[in-house]
């Protein structure tokens, strides 16, 4: 229930108005060099109070990692961290207590569970994310090793879009600006609308769309964990993501076969492969001794609709996908609604809440998608053993 993997595994505790988020992660390779400057800095880049389009909750986001690190590297033990809360202010959802705001989770838990904690959502706070930019920093500092890079950036604000093809942007401009949208031009009109929305005290949502690039050959399973089941499960599991494409997805209902097959070039066929990094190779001293037989191999296409996976398996080419956010369901205005007897009522929302989560759950959709691809890629080399 608050776990996510099967070898690279991540359980999550905490509440967004409680002493801290935290969580352990097991399954962490060995002697691995743990950098906290990148931790914190992906944590910097989902904490709130980042720009004039956030919520202006005060939070330095600091993790402190209390096991499974010594000496700067992985011991291979599990890693338990937390980060404490020290800017809540709790007494900003008193008017709260016994009523249920639309499309929030307050019903559904309080009916589930018979109690919910009002304040700023607790257990289902977008705050609890936390956890998982923590652990998703670690994966990255894994993948790294294998030349798997993992970016995701803003690619639609309400009715502002990009091209879907990722290929036509420079996504190294991502983090040049507040909205992480690539298209300079783009993010200043998603700044414009976001701040207009803002200003409305209403909210807007979005698409981010993410792209890993290095994946190789062989993740994810035929059956029931295939690989892209995996990443739409992960992607699902975010506060307000209400949707999941990959590769071509809905676009590419209305084309025959013959547009989206993905044909191979290749002068001599589908035979040069490459073995994953071992001891003589690249790759961290702790992945490395393991001496995986994984093999990536090395093929053209003509395209790659399929988004990198077929058959719920990655084929080496980059895995693309794109995630749909609804607009944040806390509004700055007055809602009707009905308190705990079913009494119908209306009451405005009080606090600092984000006018659109997309900018902050940029890193989010990154560490998520990195804690998955780890986890297959330690599935697969104990396959392959």
């Amino acid at each position: 229930m608050n776990t996510i993997g099967k070898l690279f595994t991540l359980t999550t505790f905490g509440e967004s108005h409680g002493a801290a988020i935290g969580g352990v992660v097991d399954g962490m390779p060995a002697g691995i060099e743990v950098d906290m400057d990148f931790i914190q800095a992906e944590l910097n880049r989902r904490r709130p109070g980042q720009s004039a389009i956030t919520t202006s909750r005060q939070e330095s986001d600091q993790v402190e990692l209390l096991s499974g690190v010594f000496e700067g590297k992985t011991t291979g033990c599990p890693i338990g961290f937390i980060v404490r809360n020290q800017n809540h202010h709790s007494q900003d959802y008193e008017n709260l207590r016994t009523l249920f705001r639309p499309s929030h989770a307050d019903f559904a838990y309080y009916y589930k569970y018979g109690t919910r904690d009002h304040r700023g959502g607790g257990r289902s706070s977008a705050r609890i994310t936390i956890s998982r930019v923590v652990a998703g920093a670690l994966a990255k500092l894994v993948l790294r090793q294998y030349g798997i890079t993992i970016q995701a950036y803003t690619s639609q604000v309400g009715d502002i879009a990009l091209e879907r093809d990722y290929r036509l942007y420079d996504l190294s401009l991502t983090e040049t600006n507040a909205v992480r949208c690539p298209d300079p031009a783009k993010a200043e009109e998603m700044e414009r609308l976001i701040q207009q929305v803002k200003a409305d005290g209403d909210t807007i949502g979005g698409v981010i769309t993410c792209v890993v690039k290095g994946c190789p050959v062989g993740l994810g399973e035929p059956e029931f964990d295939k690989l892209h089941a995996q990443l739409g499960s992960a992607m699902l599991s975010i506060n307000a993501v209400k949707g999941f494409e990959y590769g071509e997805g809905f676009a590419g209902v209305t084309q025959r076969g013959s547009e989206q097959n993905d044909e191979f070039l290749s002068e001599k066929g589908i035979v040069k492969s490459e073995e994953f990094p071992t001891e003589s190779g690249a790759g961290a001293e702790g992945v490395a001794a393991a001496n995986y037989s994984l093999f990536t191999i090395h093929s053209s296409l003509k395209s790659n609709h399929s988004g990198g996976i077929q058959g719920g398996i990655s084929n080496g080419q980059d895995i693309y996908f794109r995630v749909a956010f609804k607009p944040v369901a806390t509004l700055l205005r007055e809602q009707q609604t009905v308190d705990l007897e079913g009494n119908p009522t209306t009451f405005t929302a009080r606090g600092r809440h984000d006018p659109c989560v997309l900018p902050r759950a940029v890193p989010v959709v990154e560490a998520m998608a990195a804690i998955v691809v780890l986890d297959s890629l330690l599935c697969a080399q104990a396959y392959h053993k």
